[in-house]
C-alpha cells in the first residue's frame, strides 16, 4: 500500500501567515503539521509516500522533507498546479500509485488516534474505498455522509447548505485503484472543482463496498488560526515533554515543559506548562510563558507575558503586558509602545512584522 499527502491549497484562511509559506509547515507543538501526517503513515507501515504540491510553497516543503530519508520513508513529489479539487489532486497521482491501494491524507489534518484502524480494516477486507468520519457541529463546511440504520452509506454530499446528518468526512481516505475510473467520469461541481465526494459516490453506485470508520478521538483541520491554537493545546496535553536545556537558578518553572538542549530559561523568568520551547531560544528575566504556548527556534522573550499562543520562531518579543491566543509568524519583533493600550492582545502576525504594543 502507498499513500499520497495533499499539500496544495492557498491557505487563505491563515493569511497573513501563509503569504510567506505553506500552511502545512506551520508548527504545532514545534513540529510542522505535515510531519504528523508522515508519522501516521509510517506507523501503518507505509513507506512510499507521494506529496501532491500546488503552485505555492513547493520549494519550502521539498527543502524541509527532502527525499524522506530523515523520516524513514521514500518521498515522491507530484505537481498538481492549480487547485482544481481533491479528486483532481488524486488523479494527478495515478502514475505514482501504479495500480496499488493507497491512503489519501489531507496535509493540514492532525488526529489523536492515528489511522491504524481505518488502514487495517481496508487491508483485511475487500472495499472500493474507506473513509474516516466524525460528528461535527458545523456540517455545512464539510463533505457529509448519510447512512441508513445499519450504518451503510446512502449518499455523500459536498458542503450541503442543508445537511441531512452531522457525519463529516475528515480528510483521511483509503482507495483501491477503482477511484481513478470514477475520477475520469467526474464533471466539475458548482464550485468548479472535481469533488472527491462525487468520486466516492460513483464507487458506491458501481456496487463497491465503502468502509466507514468513525474517529472517536480528537481531530483538527488546521486551516484557521484558532484551529492551530486548539491543536497546539491538544498535542501539548498528550505529548511527552522533556527538559534538555538549561534552567538557571532563580527561574520559576511549573508543570510539564519541553526545553530543547540549546535553550535557556534564565533566572527571573517564569514558565508554566504545558509549554514547548524549541532550539536556540532564551526566556529572559521578566518573561512569563503561560500554559499551552509553543515558542519556536531562535527566539528571545523578555519582560513580556504570553500564553495559549504559537510563536513560529526567529522572533523577539519584549512587549510588556499580556499576549494571549495569538499566532505569531517568523522574524517578528514585538516591543512596547510609549502609548498605553488595554491589557490582553490577541494577535495573528505575519512573517517579518514589527509591532509596538
Amino acid at each position: 500500500m502507498k499513500a499520497i499527502i495533499l499539500a496544495g491549497g492557498t491557505g487563505s484562511r491563515l493569511r497573513p501567515i501563509t503569504h510567506t509559506g505553506p500552511k502545512q509547515l506551520i508548527p504545532v507543538a514545534n513540529k510542522p503539521v505535515l510531519e504528523y501526517a508522515i508519522e501516521d503513515l509510517k506507523n501503518v507501515e507505509i513507506r512510499e509516500i507521494g506529496i501532491v504540491l500546488g503552485n505555492s510553497g513547493c520549494d519550502e516543503i521539498q527543502n524541509l522533507i527532502g527525499n524522506g530519508e530523515e523520516y524513514g520513508v521514500d518521498i515522491t513529489y507530484i505537481l498538481q498546479g492549480n487547485p482544481l479539487g481533491l479528486a483532481h489532486a488524486v488523479g494527478c497521482a495515478r502514475d505514482f500509485v501504479d495500480g496499488e491501494d493507497f491512503v489519501m491524507y489531507l496535509g493540514d489534518n492532525i488526529l489523536k488516534t492515528g489511522i491504524c484502524d481505518l488502514v487495517e480494516s481496508f487491508r483485511n477486507n475487500t472495499y472500493g474505498a474507506g473513509i474516516a468520519i466524525q460528528k461535527v457541529e458545523n456540517p455545512h463546511r464539510f463533505g457529509i455522509v448519510e447512512v441508513d440504520s445499519d450504518g451503510n452509506i446512502i449518499e455523500l454530499i459536498e458542503k450541503p447548505s442543508d445537511p441531512a446528518t452531522n457525519l463529516a468526512l475528515i480528510g483521511i481516505y483509503v482507495f483501491s485503484p477503482v477511484v481513478f475510473d470514477a475520477i475520469d467520469r467526474l464533471e466539475p461541481s458548482s464550485r468548479g472543482e472535481l469533488e472527491i465526494t462525487d468520486a466516492i459516490q460513483y464507487i458506491l453506485d458501481d456496487g463497491y463496498k465503502i468502509d466507514t470508520h468513525i474517529v472517536t478521538g480528537w481531530w483538527k483541520d488546521t486551516g484557521k488560526p484558532e484551529d492551530i491554537l486548539e491543536a497546539n493545546r491538544l498535542i501539548l496535553d498528550d505529548k511527552n515533554l522533556e527538559i534538555n536545556g538549561h534552567i538557571e537558578d532563580g527561574a520559576e518553572t511549573y508543570g510539564r515543559i519541553e526545553l530543547a538542549d540549546s535553550s535557556i530559561i534564565e533566572g527571573g523568568a517564569v514558565v508554566r506548562g504545558p509549554v514547548s520551547i524549541a532550539k536556540h531560544t532564551t526566556i529572559k528575566a521578566g518573561a512569563y510563558v503561560g500554559p499551552y504556548t509553543s515558542i519556536g527556534p531562535n527566539s528571545v522573550l523578555r519582560n513580556t507575558h504570553i500564553e495559549n499562543s504559537v510563536v513560529i520562531g526567529d522572533s523577539t518579543i519584549t512587549a510588556s503586558g499580556r499576549i494571549v491566543d495569538s499566532l505569531i509568524g517568523r522574524h517578528t519583533n514585538i516591543k512596547s509602545s510609549t502609548n498605553h493600550l488595554p491589557e490582553g492582545r490577541r494577535l495573528i502576525v505575519g512573517e517579518r512584522s514589527h509591532l509596538k504594543l
